[in-house]
């Protein structure tokens, strides 16, 4: 087998893991099962997946799984108990404990945050938005791109498919940034059928492999919201930017799906300092 032939085959078992993760957060996620789901020994297996993803089996499964469960807190009605098993998280005694280690305040705390929070925050003499949003225009910029049907906070599988990508194939140095292409109202479409692209910017003489889709930033006018903060927070910042800002800014939205520029990833950032850019085009 040839060089690429071997990286394929390695890119495509830690494809299949992270996507089994993602897709089964409450199921058996042991080194042992996620060894039969790569088909590689259990020794070796905790290695190759370390070295790969610079961080070991079982962070990557609780990292995922504490994403969920705090998605499911503040945008689903499911109880914190029901949210324990269905994040694979156990009884709500041992869900509270390792939530309230990763973000510092109980699931009930964080529901409780996260459903208050307004979108305005006011002074006594004053009201002011809870977000900065500045106008710019942004260059043409070439993407690789992996399509992702479903709810968008479940889009992480799909970055973690190019996170494999790119780390097998050694592309790193090409990439520039990553960002997220979302193309549907939330509030009118049904999370199973909600369309979204998890992509990279690359340099325009980098060889685009096979298994990322070749996409492309349209140049243009942007309104950028810069949002700081889990992900679960994200809704809120939306709901602003087209419920208060857009109404009151005067301008037009462009035919083209909003962006989300990540500066910082979940893997090696804690959630209350993940920092993302909205940017909505405009016409």
């Amino acid at each position: 087998m040839t060089t690429e032939t071997n990286v394929r085959n390695y890119e495509a078992r830690m494809r299949r893991v992270l996507q089994y993760i993602h897709d089964s957060p409450q199921d058996d996620l042991s080194l042992d099962a996620l060894a039969d789901v790569a088909a590689m020994s259990r020794f070796h297996w905790h290695r190759v997946f370390l070295a790969m993803t610079g961080e070991t089996p079982a962070q990557a499964v609780r990292r995922v799984r504490l994403h969920r469960a705090a998605c499911w807190l503040v945008q689903t009605e499911d109880t914190i108990e029901a949210i324990g098993r269905k994040a694979g998280l156990g009884s709500r005694a041992a869900f509270s404990r390792t939530f309230k280690l990763a973000f510092g305040v109980a699931p009930a705390g964080f529901r409780k945050r996260g459903a208050l929070t307004p979108l305005l925050l006011r002074k006594p003499d004053q009201e002011y938005p809870m977000y900065d949003v500045t106008l710019e225009t942004i260059p043409a910029h070439r993407c690789g791109a992996i399509p992702f049907k479903g709810p968008y906070l479940e889009i992480g599988s799909a970055f973690e498919q190019i996170n494999a990508i790119m780390s097998m194939g050694g592309h790193w140095p090409h990439v520039q940034g990553m960002l997220g292409f979302y193309h549907d109202d939330p509030n009118q479409t049904a999370p199973q059928d909600l369309r979204s692209h998890a992509t990279v910017m690359v340099s325009e003489g980098f060889e685009m492999p096979d298994s990322l889709e070749e996409m492309h930033v349209v140049p243009g006018r942007v309104a950028r919201l810069r949002y700081k903060g889990s992900y679960a927070g994200l809704k809120a910042a939306y709901d602003y930017l087209y419920g208060i800002w857009l109404p009151q800014s005067g301008e037009n939205p462009r035919d083209a799906p909003a962006m989300e520029i990540y500066h910082n990833s979940p893997q090696d950032t804690v959630p209350d300092e993940l920092i993302t850019d909205i940017c909505l085009p405009l016409a």
